[in-house]
């Protein structure tokens, strides 16, 4: 393919990729699901041969480029949600409820359904079922736009129809999801290094108390420091400097966002740390330094723009490589844990985590029978799966990797589909019913 025909066609896609979310937000059809299709045909072309689109052929950059699309979303996340939380007050604990649920019950119960299903019926030996299982348990922060809350509320509203928009949108299942996706992404690093692991062979008993207490604890601690460290002292710098020159909150340079992004990843994955919380971290940290001040909003725009392109990249070259053979190792046991996945395991995994002793519905952090129905089925899977199997394969030699590159893909597509065809009828129509609610309470 010419460098001319690769600048047009991305000309195209990246306006397409600009006009998509306004020309779908009313009708069932979401962004990702239309970029999809477009790097489905960009594959047909016969230009597009020339370039081989197979993941084991370019491992360390599936990797770094799916990392850095995840990284992006994260602080994009964090920067939105406008919930404190300070897990000195109990308030902050019951208010972020469903988050916990779903994080320690719904995520383990996850891993275990998929890789039982794996296991006992696609046959797979145990550490690839697990490691099939951590790869597509987190839900993704990247993709799950239509469920997520939208930009950061701040004081300096003009509108109020707007204002009242965006309070709309930080309902209890929004923020649910979207605090889960932030979260999770971090949380499911540690199967995947168990799957590691075990792979590599020799795990005993002892490995295992090396296991809880490094990967387990002691990284999730570091990722989560390093992250409140950097989103402090950023945050006091940008907001609370004494110097004129070095509050750039001020001065309305948004780039802070990326660079808090890079340090906090880099600082926590130089001292062992999970970088995917450390940021998720500091995004929270820098939101609460000043939680009202409109340059929240500036670093949110300019993340959520990056981030933009970088799905419009991910989501092309994925539609590509479906029709350059990346699906040619799918066989009905690939078929079947994506759709178990998508409709039983999720679904039901979720609902036990927010429906077992729930929170009452009228109180921060209670949900409804409808808006747990909710919580639970759109657990969205993109670009984190991906990431994570490409860099265990980087890793260790990973036993039927092909078949898993076209299960995972497969399972992604799966649910780019499903939730991007359900999210927006079903999202207004529960804001509908609340709105009802509050106008006869």
């Amino acid at each position: 393919m010419t460098g001319a025909a690769v600048y047009f066609l991305f000309g195209l896609s990246l306006l397409l990729a600009i006009v998509l979310p306004q020309a779908t937000r009313r009708i069932a059809l979401s962004p990702p699901m239309v970029l999809v299709g477009v790097g489905m045909l960009l594959g047909l072309l016969p230009l597009a041969g020339d370039v081989s689109l197979e993941p084991q052929d370019h491992r360390d950059l599936v990797t770094h480029v799916t990392e850095f699309t995840v990284l992006v979303a994260l602080m994009g996340v964090g920067l939105a949600i406008d919930r404190t939380l300070d897990l000195r007050k109990r308030a902050c604990w019951r208010a972020w409820s469903p988050v916990w649920r779903l994080l320690l019950v719904a995520m383990p119960l996850t891993i275990l359904g998929v890789a039982l299903i794996g296991w006992w019926v696609a046959g797979l030996a145990p550490a690839v079922a697990l490691l099939l299982g951590a790869v597509l348990a987190p839900t993704d922060p990247v993709l799950a736009s239509d469920v997520q809350v939208g930009e950061p509320l701040t004081d300096d509203v003009d509108d109020p129809e707007d204002e009242a928009n965006r309070q709309q949108e930080d309902d209890d299942i929004r923020f649910s999801l979207t605090a889960e996706a932030g979260l999770n992404d971090g949380l499911a690093f540690p199967f995947v290094h168990l799957a590691l692991l075990m792979i590599a062979g020799g795990f005993t008993a002892l490995d295992a108390g090396t296991w809880l207490g490094w990967y387990v604890v002691g990284k999730i601690a570091l990722g989560v420091l390093v992250g409140l460290g950097a989103g402090w002292l950023l945050g006091r710098q940008a907001f609370h400097s004494r110097s004129d020159n070095l509050r750039l909150a001020d001065h309305g340079e948004p780039l802070l966002a990326l660079a808090a992004l890079l340090a906090a990843y880099g600082g926590a994955e130089l001292v062992g740390g999970y970088g995917f919380l450390a940021v998720f971290a500091c995004a929270m940290r820098l939101r609460a330094s000043h939680r009202g001040h409109s340059y929240q909003r500036a670093m949110h725009a300019v993340v959520e723009r990056l981030e933009r392109l970088m799905t419009l990249l991910v989501l092309l070259v994925l539609g590509m490589a479906m029709t350059q053979g990346l699906l040619k190792h799918l066989d009905w046991r690939g078929v079947l844990i994506a759709l178990a996945l998508v409709l039983v395991v999720r679904p039901l995994a979720g609902w036990i985590a927010v429906s077992v002793l729930p929170r009452d519905e009228r109180s921060e952090g209670g949900l409804d029978r409808g808006e747990m129905v909710a919580v639970a089925f759109f657990g969205v899977r993109g670009v984190g799966s991906l990431y994570y199997l490409a860099y265990a394969t980087s890793h260790e030699h990973v036993p039927e990797e092909s078949w898993l590159w076209s299960t995972v893909a497969f399972t992604v597509i799966a649910s780019v589909l499903l939730h991007g065809i359900t999210a927006t009828p079903a999202m207004a129509r529960l804001d509908k019913r609340r709105g009802r609610i509050s106008a006869t309470g």
